[in-house]
């Protein structure tokens, strides 16, 4: 039989588990607010100042990359060439049906002006790819389908509705950090975060997330190297 005394311990107990609770989630929902400001802002380049405030945020938490969903997967290579199969595909299904779907709904093209020089330009080509495959796959994954969109979930209702939020809010963050663009640009990265998100979850890691960002800009990448500007096929 429980003594009164030690019923008052219990629920001192999970009065400090639940205000502990409260004072995280309050703390993930200013994280959530500064990382939106930064990006709407435009302070900076956006993506460091996400992943310094991750740094932080991991560090007071005590926690490290895995809480965020940068974990081991457990076949790496199988997983890569999946991802790779499916980034394909993606590809395919933007060109031919999302990009020109936006183009002809908005009437605007999506704003690439700023990789002229790339067309023909081997060095600025391998260049290109290091960035892509740094600050843009793996920087941008962390911070925003790691970090932003981790803390998002920390607000959100559990479950699949929160996740669901999380993806798309995360998303048309993601979009709007791509302004230089034009709308087309800045609603085809918005699609194309879910695409990366449907890669975190599927895979259950965030490496998937990062391979498939990668992939998606060298291709881009290449194929502007190889033959230019390019748009939606009809």
């Amino acid at each position: 039989m429980t003594s009164p005394s030690m019923e008052r311990l219990v629920r001192g107990d999970q009065r400090a588990t639940a205000s502990k609770v409260a004072l995280w989630r309050v703390i993930a929902v200013v994280e959530v607010i500064l990382a939106a400001a930064a990006v709407l802002l435009d302070l900076g380049i956006p993506t460091l100042v996400l992943l310094a405030m991750a740094v932080v945020s991991l560090l007071v938490r005590r926690q490290g990359p895995g809480s965020l969903g940068l974990q081991r997967p457990a076949h790496p290579f199988r997983m890569a060439a999946q991802v790779f199969g499916l980034s394909v595909l993606w590809t395919a299904l933007t060109l031919a049906i999302i990009m020109p779907a936006v183009e002809h709904l908005t009437g605007q093209r999506r704003d690439i002006s700023q990789f002229a020089p790339l067309e023909g330009n081997l060095g600025l080509l391998l260049y290109m790819l290091l960035i892509s495959w740094t600050l843009a796959a793996f920087g941008e994954e962390f911070a925003y389908r790691g970090y932003v969109q981790t803390r998002m979930r920390d607000v959100l209702p559990a479950g699949r509705t929160g996740l669901v939020l999380a993806v798309l809010l995360s998303s048309m963050l993601f979009g709007l950090a791509h302004t230089e663009q034009g709308i087309v640009g800045v609603v085809l990265s918005g699609i194309d975060a879910i695409f990366f998100s449907i890669m975190r979850y599927r895979y259950q890691t965030l490496w998937a997330a990062i391979l498939a960002h990668g992939f998606l800009n060298s291709i881009g990448i290449i194929a502007y190297f190889i033959a230019g500007p390019f748009y939606g096929l009809w």
